[in-house]
């Protein structure tokens, strides 16, 4: 996948949802994997032609792991001229040491995305924009009715009311593969996470089912995102959660 493929698939789900308006200033999450570089490089390639004036601030929560090596995503900002923060927590410890979570995922989302928010008022920001891809948001509907009994799944827009602040996720409509195709290409300098739990989640089980799946069923993962779709059109997704 080439930027401009990348540009269209986020151009299309920018004005599809309105994420974007003039005077945004809008905050990256970085976590340092091919998803949220990949996000920083599409949001700056959208903000040289986009009709709508816009700025940019990209953030990482750095969870207090070792060997977390960001100079590589350093130097793209630095490259094409956005801002970089790093805020070190001590997340990680909290999670694995202290409270010893058996499914630290969830509560580590929780605090990384406080952590990310808190940094992005801290800079004036009115939105977060997350990496979350199209896989990213069928997994998330499955995970949530095969563990939690409930249907749920990643809003492309949604306001929290508590900061004051609006999340927006324009990578939606972009399958993995694709991702994986373009950072492979543009030789984004990708962090190894280090999270012990990373390869061995609830959600790495449920990618692994839906693969089998897509084998036996003809179009599944477009099926299912069509389905997710019609709900936000219909007006299913009323708030963060579905």
């Amino acid at each position: 996948m080439k930027l401009q493929n990348l540009l269209s698939f986020v151009r299309r789900a920018v004005d599809d949802y309105n994420m974007i308006q003039d005077g945004d200033r809008i905050a990256i999450g970085i976590s340092g994997g091919k998803d949220s570089l990949a996000l920083l490089l599409a949001l700056r390639g959208l903000q040289r032609f986009y009709p709508k004036k816009f700025e940019l601030e990209a953030i990482t929560i750095s969870l207090g792991f070792d060997n977390f090596d960001l100079d590589g995503v350093k130097k793209l900002c630095d490259e094409i001229g956005v801002r970089y923060t790093i805020k070190n927590t001590d997340i990680a410890q909290v999670v694995f040491d202290e409270r010893k979570e058996k499914n630290p995922c969830s509560l580590c989302s929780k605090m990384r995305k406080g952590a990310l928010n808190d940094v992005a008022k801290s800079l004036n920001c009115n939105k977060v924009a997350l990496g979350h891809n199209k896989d990213d948001v069928i997994q998330t509907l499955l995970l949530s009715m095969f563990y939690e009994g409930r249907i749920y799944t990643f809003s492309p827009v949604s306001y929290l009311d508590r900061t004051d602040l609006y999340t927006i996720r324009p990578l939606i409509y972009v399958p993995e593969k694709g991702i994986i195709n373009f950072s492979q290409k543009e030789g984004l300098p990708i962090v190894i996470s280090p999270c012990p739990a990373d390869g061995n989640t609830k959600r790495e089980k449920v990618k692994n089912l839906i693969y089998e799946l897509s084998n036996q069923y003809d179009n599944l993962e477009n099926h299912l995102f069509g389905a997710i779709q019609r709900s936000f059109i219909n007006g299913w997704n009323k708030e963060e959660h579905l």
